[in-house]
């Protein structure tokens, strides 16, 4: 047997297949109760070797849901610790049952982050990055045409104007929004009955296309400020 032959069900890539069983396992409080197994338990469990073992729980611990002490074995780690940035983990986070607060928290994070960059993006983005805000509102048009995805395309157009924005750190926050975005649309739109407004993004658009900042950064704040009152709505009516 080799380390990617398939016997245990954990996909093709045993290492990321027990990585991604282990995460959503912790996340989901599934160890609570009783002492996280060791590296030899894990490995007869899952039937892979112990390589395998060792690097999964390696990059749980990179993670921050593990730790790892001399004599103490490996343990959970509180919540507070963490990596929430890492794509995985927000992901098996989104993954538990429907978190309003999570939600709410998520939001909160992006209105920090995406109304500064799209004002960034109005007043600086180069012809490439415009070009690539041009082409994530093209496919949310099309989406409304039932030509694209909508949620892909959605998202496509926030990543896009992250990019755009020409910061380096709020580029690298790709990968956190598309995964937590994906859930996020995914369930208020399952609340409004309804798709991306498609007006409030051309606002988004016409704004950074008009070089204008302080439009661009109103105009998806709104767009945020609007999902945040519909979880509180929603919040509301469910208690």
């Amino acid at each position: 047997m080799t380390d990617n032959d398939d016997v245990s069900g954990l996909g093709r890539n045993l290492t990321y297949g027990l990585l991604d069983l282990l995460g959503r396992q912790i996340v989901t409080g599934a160890f609570e109760n009783r002492p996280f197994p060791t590296e030899a338990e894990l490995s007869t469990q899952h039937g892979v070797s112990r390589s395998v073992t060792r690097e999964a729980v390696k990059m749980l611990t990179a993670k921050g849901l593990l730790t790892a002490r001399p004599r103490q074995g490996t343990s959970i780690q509180p919540v507070a610790s963490w990596n929430l940035f890492d794509a995985d983990v927000l992901r098996w986070l989104l993954e538990r049952k429907f978190s309003v607060e999570l939600l709410s928290q998520f939001n909160q994070l992006r209105a920090a982050i995406e109304p500064a960059a799209a004002a960034l993006a109005a007043g600086s983005a180069d012809d490439k990055g415009r070009a690539l805000i041009e082409a994530g509102f093209a496919r949310m048009e099309a989406a409304e045409r039932g030509e694209d995805d909508v949620l892909d395309a959605d998202i496509a157009f926030h990543l896009s104007i992250l990019r755009a924005s020409g910061n380096p750190f709020f580029a690298q926050f790709r990968d956190v929004v598309a995964t937590a975005l994906r859930t996020s649309i995914r369930l208020t739109n399952r609340i409004v009955g309804r798709t991306a407004d498609l007006a409030a993004h051309g606002a988004v658009r016409d704004a950074i296309m008009a070089r204008d900042p302080r439009a661009a950064q109103n105009a998806m704040r709104a767009i945020i400020g609007d999902v945040m009152d519909l979880i509180a709505r929603h919040s509301h009516a469910a208690q």
